[in-house]
């Protein structure tokens, strides 16, 4: 599996994740359960690919440079 999910975009999701979560904490009832759509980011962080950009063909990582040959 490719990864197409940038250093920057990885901190941006595992934020935003950790903020979802949070609500678990913070709210109360059954709303408080819709905190866990935070995992989603999280775990495309963690792995470095998200289905939708590769269905989209959006890649934030950062390309290689050739190495010159020695």
């Amino acid at each position: 599996m490719t990864k197409n999910v940038g250093n920057i975009d990885r901190i941006v999701r595992v934020l935003v994740g950790l903020g979802l979560l949070s609500l678990i904490l913070f709210i109360d009832g059954d709303a408080r359960w819709w905190g866990l759509i935070g995992l989603l980011p999280l775990g495309t962080a963690a792995i470095g690919y998200c289905p939708p950009y590769a269905w989209m063909g959006i890649n934030t990582c950062a390309k290689e440079e050739a190495k010159p040959q020695a």
